[in-house]
């Protein structure tokens, strides 16, 4: 009994198709598509990709995608060299997981963010309420020493402070 990818090559052969032809058509590498003949499945790339290079390779010879899928699919467990199904969605799973873990991550740093951005309005508030009310109260001056570059701000501060009280 032959194997899958003698099978495979004989139907390309018979039909008079060679593999850099299959190559143009599907853009699937030659070494790829020549390991698919020789049955040697670890130089695949995996999973999906597997199917997806049996029926762009079966599509481009003109036989049935379906059969030769299936046919391939068998050939793979039967020498073990393909990994199962479940690998796949283990890998899926994962992924969800990674993505979950970045946007959970995220909204970390953003509450984070937040909490310190209302931190410092509070304390910048808090500064110009004290500063507010110890000028009307008397009191400020005597907390700073008075100089030239604060006299400008501080009579500013006074009117503005002026025109809300």
């Amino acid at each position: 009994m032959s194997s899958f990818g003698e099978d495979l090559r004989m139907e390309r052969v018979s039909r008079g198709i060679a593999l850099e032809d299959i190559t143009a058509v599907t853009k699937i590498s030659a070494h790829l598509l020549l390991a698919l003949e020789q049955n040697h499945f670890r130089q695949l790339p995996g999973g999906i990709l597997n199917k997806g290079i049996v029926r762009g390779y079966a599509s481009a010879v003109g036989l049935d995608q379906q059969d030769w899928t299936e046919r391939f699919l068998r050939a793979c467990a039967a020498t073990g060299d393909c990994a199962p199904e479940e690998d796949w969605t283990t890998f899926a799973t994962n992924v969800g997981r990674a993505r979950l873990a970045r946007r959970e991550a995220a909204e970390y740093r953003m509450r984070w963010l937040g909490a310190g951005l209302l931190l410092l309005c509070a304390t910048a508030g808090g500064y110009l309420a004290v500063r507010y009310y110890g000028i009307r109260a008397g009191w400020w001056s005597t907390l700073l020493p008075a100089s030239h570059l604060f006299s400008r701000a501080h009579a500013a501060f006074l009117w503005v402070g002026h025109l809300f009280s």
